[in-house]
């Protein structure tokens, strides 16, 4: 069984939680083209690397940040997305 720690809940069975993707800034809506709104819908990029992605815990309804090995897929670490924004 492979655990997950959530910053909220402590270490949990995976298959409780649910993967959001990449955090990615989104385009300004109004000086964004249909063809680039298009591309940052519907295009993943695909790359190796340690990416930071939206994770949630499903019973609690927990959203929180995760960074992740594209290459092994471990997690290397989870915190809440408030420190994020501390840090910006």
């Amino acid at each position: 069984m492979k655990l997950l720690t959530c910053p909220m809940n402590g270490p949990r069975n995976i298959d409780e939680f649910q993967s959001f993707g990449p955090v990615r800034a989104r385009p300004d809506p109004n000086a964004t083209a249909d063809k680039e709104w298009s591309r940052h819908l519907f295009r993943a990029e695909n790359r190796k690397g340690i990416v930071l992605e939206w994770w949630r815990h499903v019973p609690s309804n927990y959203f929180f940040l995760a960074e992740r090995d594209l290459v092994s897929n471990e997690i290397i670490r989870t915190f809440d997305a408030s420190q994020l924004r501390d840090r910006a």
